[in-house]
């Protein structure tokens, strides 16, 4: 069986590493770069992101990573976003910063502070699995990792447009003060606001259902 080819976005996001390390024991062959060619050619494209909201965005912007996601996803190409990686697919952010900076907008929504009485969010909870997801079939009981002071409030997009018409997308929600979206599968593109690559099994089986869809 050959390999499933993944890129992982190298725009400057910290330690990921232990992105590449998951999803290469779950069976893929990765690449970790931020050539254009390379990022269009694999089979799955990981965004990851970890920090500050508009630093990830300025430089996703300086290694062109809006215009590579969107030309994934024109072509139906998958693309899986993890942590910030997930928030900067939405409008915008809420966070505090010296300078306005706009999301991606793939999604409509804003990112907002946790409603919470201890932020960040720091450790593993439970989610309450989309009905019908394919990204946490088998594994709709379980917990995970978590570690963000941001996040899109309990959320429904209010109709399927543009490239994603027709299809609903499958939002699946957390706990931590108020509920919050932890996953989102739309077609080609998919997002999870806690880390997979830190969630043990359930993480490592998650990304073997998103393999299985390239």
């Amino acid at each position: 069986m050959t390999q499933p080819s993944v890129a992982v976005l190298d725009y400057g996001s910290g330690n990921v590493r232990s992105a590449v390390r998951a999803l290469e024991h779950v069976g893929a062959a990765v690449q970790l770069t931020a050539d254009p060619q390379a990022v269009l050619a694999a089979d799955g494209l990981l965004v990851p992101g970890v920090g500050n909201f508009h630093a990830c965005m300025r430089a996703l912007a300086a290694a062109r990573g809006p215009l590579l996601i969107d030309r994934r996803l024109a072509g139906g190409r998958p693309v899986l976003g993890i942590c910030v990686g997930m928030q900067v697919l939405f409008e915008g952010s809420d966070e505090p910063s010296g300078s306005p900076v706009d999301g991606m907008g793939e999604w409509p929504g804003t990112v907002q502070r946790l409603q919470a009485d201890v932020v960040p969010h720091m450790g593993w909870s439970p989610v309450r699995a989309a009905s019908g997801s394919g990204l946490f079939a088998g594994i709709e009981d379980e917990r995970f990792y978590f570690l963000h002071s941001y996040a899109l409030p309990r959320w429904v997009m209010p109709a399927p447009t543009g490239s994603f018409a027709g299809q609903a997308p499958l939002v699946t929600t957390a706990e931590h003060g108020a509920s919050f979206v932890a996953a989102v599968e739309n077609g080609p593109l998919t997002a999870t606001q806690f880390h997979p690559e830190k969630s043990g099994e359930a993480g490592l089986t998650l990304l073997r259902n998103w393999l299985a869809t390239l």
